[in-house]
């Protein structure tokens, strides 16, 4: 479990464009990196304009690692025929931050609810295993203020515990943010809190 918490798997780049065809149906499908809801809205328009006749550009997107959020959606395909086994793929790869589309270019013959699904999930899978998966480390942000004096003690601390400098503020009273990796996260907090002369505060 505190891997789990410690790590989370999300892709790099946006992939490839793959092309899933099933009886004459042409299902396109693409994985995209996003941050933001907004992020995905431009996505799916320019999607749209790309594939000027597809008939549904259906899509999944989710959010967030500790606090999730996402949104299946069908496109006016038949309910729960397209978005949700578009999630399901984002599920079974465990990745996050992320965005999956797949635009359906009709073939005149329909597929039924059964093969809809099946089409989905299957140019979704595909989208995905086409993508640079990565694990990164989930972290966190301490704020370490201190009168100058101390800048030795602190700096030789990060240096120790091999820590990121997000940004610092160095006059006479100093102010430095940090990562920290979630799984140290307590141990690095506990010591730093030991110092009694630096003021610590968690940001995230």
């Amino acid at each position: 479990m505190e891997k789990e918490s410690a790590t989370y798997r999300t892709i790099t780049q946006p992939s490839e464009e793959i092309l899933y065809k099933e009886r004459k149906s042409k299902f396109y499908g693409y994985a995209f990196p996003v941050q933001s809801e907004e992020e995905v809205k431009s996505i799916i328009e320019e999607l749209k304009k790309k594939h000027p006749t597809a008939n549904h550009v259906c899509y999944a997107w989710q959010l967030g690692v500790t606090d999730i959020s996402y949104r299946a959606n069908d496109d006016g395909e038949p309910n729960n025929s397209a978005g949700m086994p578009i999630y399901g793929q984002i599920q079974s790869f465990e990745v996050t931050n992320i965005l999956i589309a797949v635009a359906r270019i009709f073939g005149g013959t329909k597929l039924g609810v059964g093969g809809l699904i099946s089409a989905y999930r299957e140019a979704a899978k595909i989208a995905l295993e086409n993508s640079r998966i990565e694990e990164r480390v989930l972290k966190g942000q301490l704020q370490i203020t201190f009168d100058y004096e101390e800048m030795d003690t602190v700096m030789r601390f990060i240096k120790k515990h091999q820590l990121e400098i997000d940004s610092q503020e160095l006059h006479l009273n100093c102010k430095i943010i940090i990562s920290v990796p979630k799984n140290h996260f307590r141990d690095i907090l506990s010591k730093l809190k030991a110092h009694h002369k630096l003021e610590i505060k968690v940001l995230s």
